[in-house]
């Protein structure tokens, strides 16, 4: 039965697609739609799926709901490290700025993972505290190089809100490079995964080292956020609220979830652009706000719920 609801979610994401393409106060005008409005709608595709394709890979390595590229300060690394180059003249379509976005996600993830194991076991709390840590000091260094940078400030300003615009199709072609051989690289080993998913003595039984895999899938994870973090920016909850809806359409085995996530994302961050473009018209809201504003009832009901099990 949950195979046939699968392809709701490729439902999701054309409906998603056409209403961003139609979305706008501008009209619908050739030159408005294919100058605009669809490289916009392609960002927001592949910036949707790289951090949902991330959250479901964190989501299920650590075996941890609360998971997510923009709690665990996945994000803020990648996007500190965007800033840095923005501030250095470092052009977006060269290799150097992505190895760097890339080397400050990764960065931030070890760190809030090392620091929730201090405490021996790696609870929900535990995570959710080394990332809120990790995040509120690398967004600290953000607003610092923009407050030192005030003739660049507006610019960047909107790109750490999560603001997504006609980008240049290298950067566009790059980011969704990288997020497709990160979602291939995660699918090629989703056996892997699942076994992972069981917790990590199960996992070390099955055959899996847990730590090989587990670094195997933060470098993929990472990889994935820092193109969606190229392309626009710190956009949150994502990744966490995607896993747990398409999780409900396509089962629990990563051989449907991650495709299904990936899909799932692009379908969610589609639909925020385009509400962001039309609900407060002629103004416009960043998709990250967006986001936010949905996100944040989402995750304090996981919390409300994680902690009623536990009780």
């Amino acid at each position: 039965m949950r195979k046939n609801r699968f392809w709701f979610i490729p439902a999701a994401l054309a409906a998603a697609f056409l209403f961003s393409l139609a979305a706008g106060p501008a009209g619908f005008s050739p030159e408005i739609i294919w100058g605009l409005r669809l490289p916009r709608t392609l960002a927001a595709l592949v910036v949707g799926a790289g951090l949902g394709l991330a959250g479901a890979l964190f989501q299920g390595v650590l075996k941890n709901p609360l998971a997510d590229p923009y709690i665990m300060g996945t994000s803020a690394g990648a996007t500190a490290a965007a800033v840095l180059c923005f501030l250095a003249g470092v052009p977006r379509t060269s290799p150097l700025f992505f190895l760097a976005v890339f080397t400050g996600a990764f960065g931030a993830t070890f760190l809030a993972y090392w620091l929730a194991r201090l405490t021996g076991r790696l609870s929900d709390a535990a995570l959710v505290l080394a990332g809120v840590a990790v995040s509120a000091f690398l967004t600290a260094l953000v607003m610092l190089s923009l407050s030192v940078a005030r003739e660049r400030a507006l610019s960047l300003f909107y790109f750490v809100l999560g603001g997504l615009y006609a980008p240049r199709s290298g950067v566009l072609a790059a980011s969704a490079l990288l997020a497709a051989l990160s979602g291939a690289a995660a699918l090629a080993r989703w056996r892997a995964l699942d076994a992972m998913a069981l917790g990590e003595e199960s996992a070390y039984h099955l055959g899996i080292d847990p730590r090989r895999e587990r670094l195997f899938f933060f470098v993929l994870g990472c990889a994935s956020t820092s193109a969606a973090v190229a392309l626009g920016g710190t956009i949150g909850f994502v990744g966490l609220m995607t896993p747990h809806i398409v999780r409900l359409l396509s089962g629990p085995s990563s051989r449907t979830l991650v495709p299904a996530s990936a899909l799932g994302g692009a379908a969610l961050l589609c639909a925020a652009d385009a509400a962001g473009r039309t609900l407060f018209s002629p103004s416009e809201v960043p998709a990250g706000v967006v986001m936010a504003l949905a996100g944040a009832p989402f995750f304090m009901w996981l919390l409300w719920k994680s902690s009623r099990g536990r009780a």
